[in-house]
């Protein structure tokens, strides 16, 4: 069985997708958040999953923070440190301690618009296709091995909010399927790169790794 750590900072809705998807071999040990007062939490508990507030304000730096937070994680001893919207910049140690097993999810396809207001950027920028990515972290922001994309059209009456929420339909489908792939072992990184063992046509719209021969 694959423990699973959860960091999140609002809702929680991808976290609840992947609880949803009840993955075989996986157990969601702990759902963690930043803000005692974020939605997922109440969300973590209705699926009677341990959670845990610790609040960055009472910590005096961003690394006395991130020491703390990890220490709390190792105590549930994680296989994968999942972030779903966990607003937080990471520091460079505590990238390091969890580097090759901890997933988080972009609402862009990266490389492109990394950072925050994705959608009204893409939309702005004048693009046909948006979407979202699903890497392996890394200490750059919004970089790392991508694991899987998925692409929607950017209509001409889009406006951010109708965006926002095309591409939030397509991360509630494939944040569980780069966790599955984790957990069952089907992701290997080489030369930077995600290769996937046995992958499957997804929907129209996904983009995934290689396959390993």
């Amino acid at each position: 069985m694959k423990n699973i750590v959860i960091l999140l900072s609002g809702r929680g809705s991808n976290m609840e997708a992947i609880a949803r998807a009840g993955i075989p071999g996986a157990r969601i040990a702990a759902v963690i958040s930043n803000r005692p007062d974020a939605k997922g939490l109440e969300i973590a508990r209705s699926f009677g999953i341990e959670t845990l507030a610790l609040d960055h304000k009472a910590h005096a730096s961003r690394e006395a923070f991130d020491a703390a937070l990890a220490a709390e994680i190792e105590r549930f001893e994680p296989d994968l440190v999942v972030l779903a919207g966990y607003m937080r910049i990471l520091t460079d140690a505590f990238v390091r301690r969890f580097e090759g097993r901890m997933l988080n999810i972009h609402p862009s396809l990266l490389p492109s618009f990394t950072g925050l207001h994705t959608h009204r950027r893409a939309i702005e920028a004048g693009v046909k296709v948006a979407g979202t990515t699903v890497h392996f972290v890394t200490p750059e922001l919004d970089d790392g091995p991508i694991v899987i994309q998925a692409v929607v059209p950017v209509l001409p009456e889009d406006n951010e909010d109708s965006l926002a929420a095309r591409v939030l339909a397509q991360e509630h489908q494939i944040y569980p399927q780069a966790v599955r792939w984790f957990v069952e072992g089907r992701l290997s990184l080489e030369n930077g790169r995600v290769r996937v063992r046995d992958a499957q046509p997804g929907p129209l719209g996904w983009c995934v790794p290689p396959v390993d021969d």
